[in-house]
This record gives structure tokens, sequence and C-alpha cells, in this order.
């Protein structure tokens, strides 16, 4: 029978636990926060609500923003029959308002096994006599298709790409990276599991990053680089371009390369000014600019000689899928577009519809692929012709101009589209909201 994807969720964190003495673990704290209590600042707090919730929450199904066990008794609809990954409210003492919560995985001998939170100060699977049992209970048919959406959200295609580009086990002496699968090395399968790597620990963590489950995987990426870059707010040809470059330059330097695409100021955060310039763009050109703006970093790293090859295929075929997904689908623009703007679609005029194939066009000016092409034949060939006419200009005089040349052009564009972007949002006459994803 396959597991929910809240158990899955919950077997990836297993062995999470309690820290001794008066440090917190950042995993248990974390629980409160996705559960719906941020303001809780110790594990000495009662936890199996809250991992079960933030558990709950990771599947895309909503919990009861409660830390009280005996909520759950009012969520959801009820089973009269054990199920797998049923939730489990239990009694606790001889207190009417306390209780235990926990992922149902089996019963046997008047026990019921549950994998859940705070059991022995850890995330385990414990034994608790049947009698124990207040009831259980299971996401209503609403909660159920919400998560079902959600594992087929643009999320599950776009790491496919990445999972497809990343390859399998790998441990190549040039990587600095380390011992890697599926494009996770070793530190960061360390640091998600909460564990640090020492001469005892590094052949058993080796070992079990070799069989990775695919939940881990999952829930790794999405933490540490979907959500982060905030590949959400972009429609799937972007998302599927950042979110790339997020994994392999990091979620820093991706938003750095995004923004120096788009011609705004580069500082490492999507904001307003960001946002206002994707919005202006075609989404076919920002993909062609931000692949090139890879190629290019990818060009100035010292390891380029051993994995260049590699790393220049994998950005040209993330390019080419991303501009299928567009052409497919018909999106010409990088951000989720207004509600409003959507449902109009489907009445635009044969104009509209002319005008809007127009703009996949690229002015010629634009291209970076025409200048770089100028550039390097006017470096080439002007240091030759110069002399005859008593003038002296080295290559990388020419070189270095023509560069900025690129740049203030790239800029001048950047402020043109920022300015229309901001006139169309004055002259709008309904409100802006990002459609959900």
């Amino acid at each position: 029978m396959d597991q929910p994807a809240w158990l899955a969720a919950a077997w990836a964190e297993f062995g999470v636990r309690e820290i001794p003495g008066k440090e917190n673990s950042a995993e248990i704290l974390r629980y409160f926060r996705e559960a719906g209590d941020a303001s809780i600042e110790s594990e000495e707090t009662p936890w199996c609500a809250a991992f079960l919730g933030a558990m709950l929450k990771r599947a895309g199904c909503q919990g009861t923003g409660s830390l009280l066990a005996r909520s759950y008794l009012d969520w959801g609809i009820p089973l009269t029959e054990p199920r797998l990954g049923a939730v489990a409210v239990l009694t606790r003492g001889n207190d009417p308002s306390a209780g235990h919560v926990g992922f149902l995985l089996g019963t046997a001998d008047e026990k019921l096994f549950l994998l859940g939170g705070n059991q022995s100060d850890a995330v385990t699977v414990s034994a608790f006599d049947a009698s124990r049992l207040l009831g259980f209970r299971w996401p209503s048919a609403d909660e159920d298709a919400e998560h079902t959406h959600a594992s087929n959200s643009i999320f599950a295609q776009l790491l496919a790409h990445v999972l497809e580009m990343e390859g399998g086990y790998s441990n190549d002496p040039y990587d600095p990276g380390g011992p890697t699968n599926r494009g996770v090395t070793l530190q960061v399968f360390a640091d998600f599991k909460g564990q640090t790597i020492d001469a005892a620990s590094r052949p058993r963590l080796i070992s079990e990053l070799k069989s990775i489950p695919d939940v881990t995987i999952e829930a790794i990426y999405r933490r540490r680089y979907y959500d982060p870059a905030q590949c959400n707010l972009f429609t799937a040809p972007l998302a599927l371009m950042h979110f790339d470059a997020a994994v392999n330059h990091g979620v820093g330097a991706a938003i750095r390369m995004l923004q120096q695409a788009v011609g705004v100021t580069v500082d490492g955060e999507i904001g307003p000014e960001t946002l206002a310039a994707i919005g202006g763009r075609s989404v076919i050109d920002l993909v062609d600019d931000y692949a090139e703006i890879r190629r290019t970093r990818y060009r100035a790293l010292p390891h380029f000689w051993r994995f260049g090859r590699g790393w220049l295929k994998r950005v040209d075929a993330t390019a080419a899928r991303a501009k299928s997904w567009a052409r497919t689908e018909a999106t010409t623009r990088p951000l989720l577009e207004p509600e409003q703007i959507a449902k109009g679609e489907s009445n635009m005029s044969n104009q509209t519809k002319t005008n809007t194939a127009a703009d996949d066009a690229k002015w010629w000016g634009q291209s970076r692929t025409l200048w770089g092409t100028l550039i390097t034949a006017a470096a080439t060939v002007l240091p030759v012709l110069a002399p005859a006419v008593g003038v002296s200009l080295p290559a990388d005089v020419i070189q270095t101009f023509g560069d900025q040349v690129v740049i203030a052009v790239q800029a001048l564009a950047g402020v043109f589209g920022t300015a229309l972007a901001i006139y169309g949002r004055f002259k709008a006459s309904s409100a802006l909201s990002l459609r959900k994803s």
C-alpha cells in the first residue's frame, strides 16, 4: 500500500531529537512555526501536535493550528477502522485535556504503533496501549484533493528536470562538494539530518546518502532551493531556469544573476524593483539572457576545464525546455499573471494576439549574441587595421570598452522596461493579485 505524503514527510524526520541542556533543536522549533505557532522558543513545550501539524502542512494539508493533541479529535473525518497514516489521538495520564497524537503504522497484540514526535524526546516509532485510543482521523475530501493537487504542482516538474540533470551518485576528486547523490552533497545531507561529519559518522552518512529516499530529496530541494529562491512567483519557464540555477549556483547567486538579466540593482533580494523589471520582459528573451549569464559565470570558475562541457550542456538543456514550455503553454510573461488578466486572455482580439506574438521577437540591441560577435570582431580586426591610420588600439582595450557599451545598453533597457511597468500599473483599471499556486 502506498503511504500518504504526510507519513512520508514524517519518515524523513526520523531520528530528530531534543538536545540535552539549554540548547534547543532547530528542527523541533521549526515544527512549531510550520504548525502555526511562531512564539514557542523552547523544545520543553510538548511538541507531538506541532510535529504532526508540520508534516501535514508539508504534504499540502491543513492541520488544526493548535499545539493540543486532542484538537485533532475535531479535525478531518473520523475513521472506524485503522488505516496506514491515519492520525491517532490518544489519552495521556488522567488529565482529560492532555493527550498524544501521531501517525498510525499498524496494530498488533492490543498495541498501536505510531510514528510521531515527542516520543522519548524524539521523532521515532513507539508502541502504545490500544486502550488509550480516542479516535482515528483522516483529512477531509477537500484537504485530500488539495494534497493531490500539491503533489502534482509545478515543483514536481521542476524537480524532475533537476534530478535528470544531476544524475546519480558521484565522488569526483575535483568536485569540492565531495560525495554527492542526485545533486545532494554529503554536507547538505548531514545538515538536513542535524548531524556532523567526522571520521566515525562519515562512512555511515555516505551509505545513507547513496540510498536517500525520494521524500528526503523533495524536502531538501523545496526547503533549501525552491522556497528561498521564490520560484513560486514565476510562471513555469522562468521558474525552471531559476530553480535550476539556484540548485547549481546557490540561491543568492541565482537571484543576483536574475537581477543582472533584467538590469536592476543586484542586491540578492527579489523585491518590487526586481519584480517590476521581470514583469516587463518576454519570458523567452529573459530565459535566453539568464542562460547566457550562467554560461559566463561557469566559464569563470576554476574547475571549468573539468566540468565545463557538462555545465554548458545543462544550461542549454534547461533553456531549451523552458522555452518549449513557454511555446507549448502560450506563456509570454515570466511572472504569474493577475487573475483579472488571465480571465481576459480568452477574449483577446486578433490584434492583441498579434502584438503579443510580436513581443517574442527580441530587439537586436538586446541580443548578447550579436553584441558578443561585434565586440569579438572589433577586438580582432581593429588592432590590425588601426596602425595603418596611426592609431594603436590593443584588443583588451576594445574588449573592455565593448563590454561597457553592452552594460550601458542593458541598463537603459532595464530602466525603460521598469518605467513602462510602473506606467502600466498606474493606468490599470483593476487591482492586482498573484494567482494562487
